[in-house]
Formats: C-alpha cells, structure tokens, sequence
C-alpha cells in the first residue's frame, strides 16, 4: 500500500514538472516567433490620447491624471471623459 502511494506520488510530480517545462519552452518559443516577425507591442502616446479623451471634461486636470495612469498600465486610453 505504501509503495503504491509513492509511486503514484512520483508519477504526479513527474507530470507536474513535464507540465511546467513544456509550457515555459512554449512561452519562449511565443517570445522568439514575434520578436522574428516584428510584432512588438506599439505604444500609444498617453500625453496626447488622454488630451483628446478629456478635452470635453469638466475637470480636464483630474481626467488626464486618472487617463495617464489607466494607460501607462494597460497601453490604452479608457472610454468617456470622467477622470
């Protein structure tokens, strides 16, 4: 009964760790395949899509502040004019 555990035990770790080290040769081989091909992620201009995004808020200082944050984590400008 006990061996039977651990073999099971080793088997599971076994594929655990197959699991992992195929996923990472996966995300490397993502990483070499768009690098090759150019696609690198563009990134917007902040100052200038925030301007354009608040120009018609009420409070155009305090938009373009909680604007700038939005996009500086997502690389992209949120919809409407509220901060």
């Amino acid at each position: 009964m006990t061996i039977s555990k651990v073999v099971l035990a080793s088997v599971l770790v076994s594929i655990l760790v197959l699991h992992l080290v195929q996923a990472e040769q996966l995300d490397k081989d993502l990483q070499t395949d768009s690098k090759a091909s150019g696609e690198e992620i563009n990134k917007i201009d902040c100052g200038r899509a925030c301007a354009a995004r608040c120009r018609l808020s009420s409070r155009p200082r305090l938009c373009k502040r909680a604007c700038g944050t939005c996009c500086a984590r997502c690389n992209c400008v949120p919809s409407g004019t509220s901060g």
